[in-house]
């Protein structure tokens, strides 16, 4: 006897992976976490397998529902654990492909800059600006995924523009100027030539560290060209010998990911203003690297 699937199931599974995509990327940019938003994805596959899927008008809507509204609630516990992470938090980098890149609404939406800016919002707060901002969905339909009046959606989504607007840095979005700036840094750090860095450095940078405890690096965040510089010399001379490092597209821009034998080790992110690096975002914590493996 020959294993078979029956058809409702064989249905269930196509129609989830037609939408897999979109649900994890919804998941992702509400929970800035993509352990925690493939757990979730999982969670809408085990209640959308019990759906009689024939009794579903849109298929994509009731599951962005069920994804949005569990990113929600796991965002909830995920905002007490943070309080208590040791060093700073930042979100989990994740390899982003070239479309992405060159969207820049899709691109800003994936940024750890901004990702960090929504962790002010509170979860509702930023599910609604995520499904408005990242993904255009209408008013009503917003309301009807976080169970609230198309008027509240609206107000919610102005409320949560506005927040976001007053409270991030406007970064340069050049894809041309960035991959140079990324490569002229990487060489440079990798290098151990400090003023070569400090070329590429702005005035006022920033370094911020994430190992959660678990890997060596600063526990509050490093400001000023001569620091930041002296930091990034020492993280990578204490690199593995084996270590490899790749140029790639890291939260829809260029990033840097360095890898000791098939593990990733650390995640680098860079934002320019007017040319020059402002912030760094460097990640180093093994549990958050989980989004690298397949480079």
């Amino acid at each position: 006897m020959t294993d078979t699937v029956k058809p409702d199931v064989a249905d269930a599974v196509r129609v989830f992976e037609e939408h897999r995509g979109r649900l994890r990327a919804v998941a992702y940019r509400v929970l800035g976490s993509f352990s925690d938003a493939e757990d979730v994805v999982q969670d809408a596959w085990l209640r959308w397998n019990g759906v009689e899927i024939a009794t579903v008008d849109d298929p994509e809507a009731y599951l962005v529902r069920i994804t949005t509204r569990l990113a929600i609630d796991r965002l909830r516990s995920a905002q007490s654990r943070r309080e208590s992470y040791v060093g700073p938090w930042l979100p989990e980098p994740v390899l982003t492909s070239p479309d992405v890149a060159e969207d820049v609404v899709l691109s800003d939406s994936v940024s750890t800059a901004l990702l960090l800016v929504l962790e002010t919002l509170s979860p509702i707060e930023r599910a609604v600006f995520v499904l408005r901002e990242a993904f255009g969905y209408p008013y009503g339909t917003i309301g009807e995924i976080v169970g609230r009046s198309e008027a509240t959606a609206r107000q919610t989504a102005r409320h949560a523009r506005e927040h976001v607007e007053a409270r991030r840095t406007r970064y340069d979005t050049d894809l041309a100027t960035r991959s140079a700036v990324t490569e002229r840094f990487l060489a440079a750090s990798a290098g151990g030539d400090l003023a070569k860095l400090i070329e590429v450095l702005a005035p006022d940078v920033s370094l911020v560290s994430d190992g959660g405890g678990l890997a060596p690096a600063p526990r509050k965040a490093i400001h000023g060209v001569d620091l930041v510089a002296r930091a990034l010399v020492t993280f990578a001379g204490r690199m593995p010998e084996e270590a490899n490092i790749h140029l790639v597209m890291l939260n829809g821009g260029p990033g840097i990911v360095v890898r000791s034998g098939l593990a990733p080790v650390a995640a680098i992110s860079l934002h320019l203003v007017d040319g020059a690096v402002r912030t760094i975002h460097l990640v180093s914590n093994p549990e958050k690297l989980a989004g690298l493996r397949d480079l």
